[in-house]
């Protein structure tokens, strides 16, 4: 009887204990990677809270969100100044060019000039420079985009002017009926082609654009059968799915994935994998959409079935 009595007091016991190191480890891993994540400066990182007690459920919700106010004050900076430097750069650039351009004009007009030995390299001179002032000129819309204008811009009929730009590949959307979204449509318009445009580029067949409305719960439906679905992982699997729980604008591609070493790159303004390219689009869309209160990023895990997701969201 008295072992039945002490089994009875033990069992319990030890399942409480059980449950206590397990839980115990549980919040270890998320410290660990939360930990690397912010050296690693990966501040995107957002943790799910069920099966936390109320204390952990409150301190993880807070960590989420501060982990999401630096990934925006971080991008927030990085934007300002790149813009200082390249008002600087245009400015000091254009006011050596400009009169080479204009003294290289000059002699060419001259009689004197045309027909000699010296025409052509002076020609050499004028195109260059003009060339250089051209190519600097294209970096002052960094410095110099207008005030956004918000309005609500109906997704459905925007998606489908932007498809009608790219006939040969295949689109597939999804989105509740009459999602909208507050934006500058002109802008927004602008960010969503140069998105497309690099994933034709990169060899894409197929775009994807999924919408998850703001509060979509983490685990189960989203907006439809094909939305972005995070069944099936655990909780530590979640450390760098981005932006999650509020709104989001999902853009995706079956084309070349981004390169790892490039990935932190892509947004700086100038950085260009391209031998054409000119580095702008990019930080250019970045800066854009931070002017109406939102972010672009690149998704650390693509949606399921293409090999880059990229996510406008709200700041």
């Amino acid at each position: 009887m008295d072992i039945w009595i002490i089994l009875s007091i033990i069992l319990p016991l030890g399942g409480l204990g059980g449950f206590f190191y397990h839980h115990q480890s549980l919040l270890r891993d998320r410290a660990h990677l939360m930990r690397e994540a912010v050296r690693n400066r990966e501040f995107t990182f957002s943790l799910p809270t069920k099966g936390l007690f109320f204390g952990e459920r409150a301190l993880q919700e807070a960590l989420n969100d501060i982990g999401q106010e630096v990934n925006k004050l971080v991008a927030q900076n990085e934007v300002e100044s790149w813009q200082r430097l390249t008002r600087v750069l245009t400015h000091e650039i254009m006011n050596a060019t400009t009169p080479i351009q204009s003294i290289s004009q000059a002699y060419l007009s001259n009689p004197k000039i045309k027909g000699t030995v010296y025409e052509e390299g002076i020609r050499a001179i004028f195109e260059t420079s003009t060339g250089l002032a051209s190519f600097v000129d294209s970096y002052r819309k960094l410095t110099q985009l207008q005030k956004p204008v918000l309005e609500e811009v109906g997704l459905g009929t925007f998606i489908s002017s932007i498809k009608s730009l790219f006939p040969d590949v295949e689109w597939k959307v999804s989105m509740p009926a009459f999602t909208t979204i507050r934006a500058d449509e002109n802008m927004l318009r602008q960010v969503v082609i140069n998105l497309v445009k690099n994933a034709v580029e990169a060899g894409a067949k197929m775009i994807d654009v999924r919408y998850r409305p703001s509060k979509s719960p983490l685990k189960g439906d989203l907006v439809s059968e094909s939305a972005p679905s995070l069944r099936g992982k655990s909780d530590i699997d979640y450390i760098g799915v981005c932006a999650r729980g509020g709104e989001a604008l999902f853009i995706s591609n079956d084309g070349e994935p981004i390169p790892a070493d490039v990935r932190r790159e892509i947004f700086v303004p100038f950085f260009t994998t391209k031998r054409s390219g000119s580095g702008i689009g990019l930080s250019l869309s970045r800066q854009m959409m931070m002017m109406q209160g939102m972010n672009i990023m690149l998704a650390d895990t693509p949606v399921s079935g293409c090999h880059v997701s990229f996510l406008i969201t709200k700041s």
